[in-house]
Parts: C-alpha cells; structure tokens; sequence
C-alpha cells in the first residue's frame, strides 16, 4: 500500500476541502486542476448543487475550470460529512468571525473538528487554513483530533497554512501566491509542504510551528490595519488644515524608499482586516498584554462611516438642506472595487448612520444587484439622469472602475462627496473648478 507522502507526490490522494467559500472553492479548484481527485464539503446545500452542476458563484475561480473540473468528475461537492472518511488530505477553510465584543468565534472550527474526528483514520493530513489566534492549531485543534487515540505525526499529520485571497486580485491569485506552512511535528510539516508543493506555482515557505505560520497571517493583516488607521487619521487632519490628503499621499509615494501608500476611506472592510488583528488582542490578553496600537487602529477605522456623516452631513448644512429627508445615494456597496463581496462592507455602516439621522438612502453597484441588510433585501437602483437630479447628494462608497457612468454622476448630481477619490481620476475633472464635488 502507497504510504501517504507517495499518495500526495504522485497526486493519487483524494482531498476534501471542508467550507466552499471564498478561500475553499478557489483552494478546491487549484487542487483539482493540478491533478488531484477533490470532494468539497459545505453545509449549504446550494452551494454544493452549484457546484456538481459546474455553475461557478465565488469571483476569483474561472467559471470555465469549474464547469471542466465537475464535468470530468476531478471536483465535486457534498454535505455528507460522513465522506471525509474517503479522504487522505482534508483542508479546512470554515470561518472565523468576532462576535459583537470583538472575540474570537471558533465555533465553525471546533465543530468541523468534532466531526471529522469521527471519520478520521490512520495516514491522513489536516490542514486548517482559517485565519484564527497564535495556538488554535495545536490548543483547539490538535486536541480534539487526537480523541480518537490517533497520534500526530505518527498516525496522521496536522499543520496550519494561512489562506492569502485578496478578492479581484489580478495578478495574485491561489495558484501564484506564496504559501507559509507550519507542521505540529517534522513529518507533519513535510507532508503540507510536499501537498503545497504540488499545487502551487508559487514558493513554500517552512516556519518552526503553527504558531509562527497562525502569527505571519495576524501580522500581515495587524499591518493594514494599523497603516489604513494612520491614512484615514491624516484624512481627518488635512481636511481640518484645509489640505488634500490625496495629493498628499501622492507625494510621498515619489520616495523610492522606506514609503509605502495606504489611502483613506469610509471605513475597513472584507474577511480580514477588520477583523484578524483582534485574534491576537484576544490572545495578548492571555498573556496579560494590552494589544494598544491595535486596538487605537480599530477605533480610529471604526469611526470613518460615523465621519463621512457628518462630513455629508456638514456639507448638505452649507446647502441650507437637512440630511433628515435627504434623498442619498450610495454609490457602491461592496467593501472594495470590482468585486461583488459585501462581508464588513463599510459602506454599509455608512447606511446605518445616515439611516439613523434620517436620511432616505438608496444604493448603485453595478456588481452587487441585491444584499441583505437587518434581515432585509434591497436591490440596486438604477442610476439614471433623473434619479441622481433627484437626489440631494451621492456619496461614492466604493470605488468601482467599471459599471458606473462617473461622467453621469458627475454632470447630473447636485452634489458628490467621493470618499475614495475615484471621479476624478475616472473623468479627470480638476477638484478645484468643480464646487459640488467634495472629497473626504
């Protein structure tokens, strides 16, 4: 009998991949194109029918590789958790939200581990790729795999390997990124790596432990969320000294050295950094050390949709017009351009916030036709001349680059506040000679 490590060399393994998000259809149609027999799991069965029928719903995965790989039955799908017992190597790429005080919520990663510690055997690899704190791997995880009387690196193989998607991304996709591994033991690590290795087109980078690959991911995201923070606090003070942050950021951006660009905006949004750096202040505390550039970060982020309020707010005061009533058009609706993602969207924290000063708000994302708001669905409107001259003010949210008829907006609303300075650089209006457009 092949032992595992030849099963994974010569792509004869089977591989489950359980949660088909955005990081596990992507990680499944990588695996499956690069020669491997792929079975993902997922608890919404729609997700799972889409799939056996080849019809693609996550923006990063060619529509066309799905609906080959299903054809040619390389990739499939189900909700039978029972079928982990089929596999060699099983990746897990569930979610890990905060809950409402910012603490971690292993929940989805606990009960995956509960259940596939029922179907475990001897000769298997377990990959978790959820980003979560320093530790879970072999804490949360480990434990709960070995109940069973299994021994890592012995009689199965764990490691952690953190997903790196950054959604609409086009250059930087699965297949291309390098990937950082850590293994529980020395086998478990050649395992992952060598399963890395024949996926990849991209290095793979060994760290010591877990612990070291689940801290790379929370450092990685703890720097955009601190360097967005500064670019949305110097926002707020150029504004107050009369100065254009844009222009600004531009200008330093010329250093070849020791510089490099974040920009300002309504707000963070997206599956890791408003979120991933909190996993480690959730986990310093254990430690008895208070986390305080973070947390600052996550306040002065927090506070941007409550800003571009009051700044619209403001702005419709010199106009001798209310924001209560206001008709509000919120151009963009996803958390970043050219995609269709809406997870911690900041632009729907600005909604609330005009909505609980009673403005009448209404939405355009040329991407993002419907979404699900307080329980709710609203649908995008159509932005059309007569709706935007209806509208007291349209604030840009997101800043698409196709989709949207900037020049429209530009000629038709009575008034623009452009959070994302993205009008001008699609129209070329100059700022100066354009008194109803505003920036942040």
């Amino acid at each position: 009998m092949s032992t595992l490590y030849e099963k994974i060399t010569t792509k004869s393994a089977k591989v489950g991949v359980i949660g088909l998000g955005y990081v596990g259809l992507p990680l499944a149609v990588e695996k499956a194109k690069a020669g491997f027999r792929v079975l993902g799991f997922d608890i919404q069965r729609e997700k799972v029918d889409k799939i056996n029928c080849g019809e693609n719903y996550i923006g990063d995965v060619v529509p066309e590789d799905l609906a080959t790989l299903t054809k040619n039955g390389h990739l499939s799908a189900t909700d039978d958790f029972s079928r982990i017992g089929e596999c060699d190597v099983v990746a897990i790429c569930v979610p890990t939200p905060l809950d409402k005080f910012k603490q971690p919520d292993l929940s989805y990663v606990v009960n995956t581990a509960d259940t596939l510690s029922s179907f475990m055997h001897e000769d298997m690899l377990v990959v978790l790729e959820s980003t979560t704190y320093p530790g879970t791997t072999e804490e949360v995880l480990l434990p709960i795999l070995s109940k069973g009387g299994l021994k890592v690196g012995q009689d199965f193989y764990l490691a952690y390997s953190p997903e790196r998607v950054d959604p609409g991304n086009l250059l930087y996709k699965t297949k291309n990124t390098p990937k950082v591994v850590g293994g529980c033991t020395p086998q478990c690590l050649k395992h992952a790596k060598a399963l890395y290795e024949a996926v990849l087109q991209a290095p793979i980078f060994a760290v010591s432990s877990p612990k070291e690959a689940e801290m790379a991911k929370i450092l990685e995201n703890t720097f955009r969320i601190v360097n967005c923070a500064l670019a949305n606090e110097m926002a707020i003070v150029c504004r107050k000294l009369g100065i254009n942050i844009w222009e600004v950021i531009e200008a330093a951006s010329t250093k070849p050295f020791g510089f490099m660009p974040f920009y300002p905006g309504p707000g963070v949004g997206g599956h890791c950094i408003p979120i991933d750096p909190f996993y480690l202040t959730y986990k310093a505390r254990s430690v008895d050390y208070h986390t305080r550039l973070i947390e600052l970060a996550g306040e002065i982020n927090d506070y941007m949709p409550e800003y571009v309020t009051a700044r619209l707010q403001d702005l419709l005061n010199d106009e001798r017009k209310p924001l209560r009533e206001s008709k509000v058009i919120l151009l963009g609706i996803a958390y970043k351009g050219d995609i269709d993602d809406v997870r911690e969207s900041p632009a729907l924290k600005v909604w609330d916030q005009l909505e609980a000063k009673g403005a009448d708000v209404t939405y355009f994302d040329p991407y993002c036709r419907s979404v699900k708001r307080k329980g709710k669905a609203f649908e995008s409107c159509t932005l059309g001349e007569d709706m935007l001259k209806k509208a007291n003010a349209v604030v840009v949210t997101c800043a698409h680059t196709k989709g949207v008829d900037y020049n429209l907006v530009l000629e038709a609303s009575p008034l623009i506040l452009d959070t994302k300075n993205v009008i001008s650089k699609m129209t070329g209006v100059d700022l100066k000679s354009c008194p109803k457009l505003h920036l942040l």
